[in-house]
């Protein structure tokens, strides 16, 4: 499955996401990532700078869900895919580091890349839109810039 523009401003709008997965007997760990971006139309990139326990997870089970929303507008995308840790070795990881080098302007440094290739994706949007259909993003934006002190 290719990103569509609108995940890839999804990606772009985001500080954070939330990978999840699965160790081989099934225990769910869910982990912050702040250095994350997509690399080509097909796949989204991971530096993985402090993260033992999900590279341990995807070598044992590539099943993956990765969530990131653009905190004010409230509205983002669930993803599920199939992760695979690219090793500093690995002929894959050099143009993928670039990309997320520039974003650690050197300060956070990665030995491997977790790598997703999407299977499934589908919004995820504030309740308030849904309960209140009328919502504007404008209006989303000044609650929540009202609720976090913004």
């Amino acid at each position: 499955m290719k990103l569509s523009s609108e995940i890839k401003t999804y990606i772009d709008r985001s500080v954070l996401c939330w990978l999840a997965t699965a160790s081989e007997d099934n225990i769910p760990n869910v982990s912050p990532k702040e250095i994350f971006n997509y690399y080509g139309n097909d796949e989204i990139i991971i530096a993985n700078i402090a993260s033992p326990n999900t590279v341990r997870n995807i070598k044992k089970n590539t099943n993956v869900c990765i969530s990131f929303i653009d905190i004010l507008i409230q509205k983002g995308y669930q993803i599920h895919g199939k992760a695979m840790i690219i090793e500093k070795e690995d002929s894959l990881f050099l143009e993928r580091a670039e990309v997320l080098s520039k974003m650690t302007k050197g300060l956070f440094p990665f030995e491997t890349i977790t790598t997703i290739k999407i299977i499934t994706s589908k919004p995820i949007i504030a309740p308030k839109y849904i309960l209140y259909p009328e919502t504007t993003e404008t209006e989303q934006i000044n609650s929540a810039k009202k609720t976090y002190g913004f």
